[in-house]
């Protein structure tokens, strides 16, 4: 992936966690674990159905226990996802 890519990745899984934890995206450390603030097993199933639905990636329920920051999370999808061809931008 290219650089673009990978920042507009960064910036919507930081955009559906603040949205999951209800808070402002602005308050979360990308490398804090999210369950510091607050991800719970329904909110990690959610983020993963949007994985699917917003790129076409079926992420095992577990993803966000193997990644548990969101750098972490970005690292490891950008070496998964399907080519930014398929994005919706």
């Amino acid at each position: 992936m290219t650089a673009p890519v990978q920042v507009t990745l960064a910036t919507w899984l930081l955009d559906r966690a603040a949205l999951y934890l209800r808070r402002p995206a602005a308050t979360i450390d990308p490398r804090v674990p999210l369950a510091e603030y607050g991800m719970d097993s329904v909110i990690a199933l959610s983020l993963c159905g949007d994985l699917e639905d917003e790129f076409g990636y079926e992420a095992e329920p577990m993803l966000l226990w193997d990644h548990p920051t969101l750098e972490g999370l970005h690292a490891h999808l950008v070496t998964v996802l399907p080519a930014p061809h398929g994005r919706r931008d």
